[in-house]
């Protein structure tokens, strides 16, 4: 009986630790899921926590808006959930600065299907930089809880969409580049992403 009490304890610590580890692999939250301490709101656009999840809303302006880190982040895997309501315009901003709704940086892009959700886009800049393959729209899952992974180091850039490659990007211009992760809401109105498990891990 000893040894039987022995080797459950043993099983249950491992699992304890191997859950410990899973955890703390390196990633941190930077969303607490009570409010939006850490990030900063840009524009009059609707920014809002329900129920543990992070929404952006179309306000009456129906303008650009922004919610931004406080921190800056050179190299970094960024993790994250969204899903799309309406027509779902938005994105996810890295080594950005922001100065009133004028961005500077780079947007992985979240968008209706059909609208190159992961590929990557220069605002008040060189516009497109890559857009995704005709054959990888339909990874995204409209209306659906989808996942987004972003590894940005030096001058190389991946996104993922629900586990599938949309771009492997090298710019000279994007390695020279620091600044803060941002999530987008586009103008136009009639926009609502919720969002959730959002993930970084510095390199």
């Amino acid at each position: 009986m000893k040894n039987l009490i022995s080797l459950l304890g043993c099983f249950v610590f491992l699992s304890i630790a191997t859950t410990s580890c899973a955890q703390n692999d390196g990633f941190k939250s930077v969303f607490n899921g009570e409010n939006l301490d850490g990030w900063e709101i840009y524009g009059t656009e609707k920014w809002y926590v329900e129920d543990g999840l992070l929404v952006c809303e179309s306000g009456p302006d129906e303008a650009y808006g922004y919610l931004a880190t406080n921190e800056s982040y050179k190299d970094f895997i960024l993790t994250l959930e969204f899903q799309q309501e309406a027509n779902g315009n938005s994105g996810v901003f890295f080594r950005s600065s922001i100065e009133g709704t004028k961005i500077t940086g780079w947007q992985v892009e979240v968008a209706p299907p059909g609208n190159d959700t992961g590929g990557i886009y220069e605002s008040y800049g060189r516009g497109w930089l890559e857009q995704i393959p005709e054959e990888k729209e339909d990874i995204l899952k409209m209306g659906e809880w989808n996942q987004m992974r972003i590894e940005v180091k030096g001058d190389q850039v991946k996104t993922y969409l629900n586990e599938q490659l949309m771009v492997d990007l090298q710019d000279e211009k994007i390695g020279k580049a620091n600044g803060s992760i941002a999530l987008q809401i586009h103008d136009g109105g009639g926009i609502k992403v919720r969002w959730r498990n959002l993930m970084v891990k510095e390199l």
